[in-house]
């Protein structure tokens, strides 16, 4: 299949579509965890629904050969990383309001860099590790790990859902070489659903009222195609041109959250936020010259 014709501006509206998704799969995680459905369960629904989406993408594009792998193990440990993140995001905003949740997702690039560092042995210059700091100082300001005001499990699984993202991202640097976007995308949602359906036999399945099923099936329809507008603005625009448009996800998750929850974002939340946003996109910056000049 050849490539697309560079598209700035539909890969820039692919992304804030994706973002939206996003937002609004957060949001019903939020809700049908308030009724009772255990995160497991949520996964599975997730998981298993995305592959309507997602099928229909693979036999409308690249066709099911894309599915075979060279990397099987490299896919279990992508797919291992990953969901520990999805599990913690889920439980995260059970704990947090909806964009104070979205906004500790932002740390995934801060994470990323040195993770890579680590991992992968990647050059990370003075300005990234500089960009690294003062991320985290707004990821504190956010967090407000004051007496009274620390809400340590929804923080703490917050941080470790955007760890685990980072992480998947470094484990897919890993087997990008050989395998396809859609290949990694299919193996992780079939991974979802397996570990869905573990996790719930395991602690237990609770049945969902009508509403909350149909809810539930939205859930993986809307993360399937969400995931499917993340792959496409790859597709159609450079990665340095649309990444940026990550941090709408926060304004659609203040929306839904004051129209949903009435809830109201926190001046220290925006404050933060802003800046592990301008963290991520300076660290992008530095990411996309390193492969033209030194860090």
């Amino acid at each position: 299949m050849s490539a697309p014709t560079p598209n700035v501006a539909l890969g820039i509206a692919y992304r804030v579509l994706a973002m939206a998704c996003m937002a609004c799969l957060s949001a019903l995680v939020k809700w049908t965890g308030s009724r009772g459905i255990p995160v497991f369960e949520i996964i599975f629904f997730r998981n298993a629904f995305a592959f309507v989406p997602l099928g229909l993408y693979i036999w409308r594009t690249t066709g099911f050969e894309v599915l075979k792998t060279k990397r099987p193990v490299g896919h279990l440990v992508r797919s291992a990383v990953g969901l520990t993140g999805m599990v913690c995001g889920f439980s995260a905003v059970q704990y947090l309001p909806l964009t104070e949740a979205t906004a500790l997702q932002f740390a995934s690039p801060l994470f990323m860099t040195a993770l890579s560092a680590l991992i992968l042995a990647e050059p990370v210059g003075r300005h990234r590790w500089g960009a690294v700091i003062v991320g985290f100082v707004g990821v504190l300001i956010m967090a407000r790990p004051q007496p009274g005001h620390f809400n340590l499990p929804g923080v703490s699984f917050g941080l470790m859902s955007a760890l685990g993202a980072a992480g998947a991202m470094v484990a897919i640097r890993q087997i990008a070489a050989t395998e396809r976007g859609p290949t990694i995308v299919f193996y992780f949602t079939l991974g979802g659903t397996v570990l869905g359906l573990v996790g719930s036999t395991l602690v237990g399945w609770t049945a969902p009222d009508p509403m909350t099923l149909a809810l539930l099936v939205v859930a993986g329809l809307i993360g399937g195609v969400g995931q499917l507008f993340l792959t496409e603005a790859l597709r159609v625009a450079p990665v340095g041109v649309v990444a940026p448009f990550d941090y709408t996800q926060l304004v659609w998750a203040a929306v839904i959250g004051l129209l949903v929850w009435g809830e109201l974002p926190r001046f220290t939340t925006l404050v933060g936020a802003v800046i592990v946003a301008a963290s991520g996109v300076y660290i992008l910056h530095r990411e996309m010259r390193r492969f033209r000049a030194p860090d």
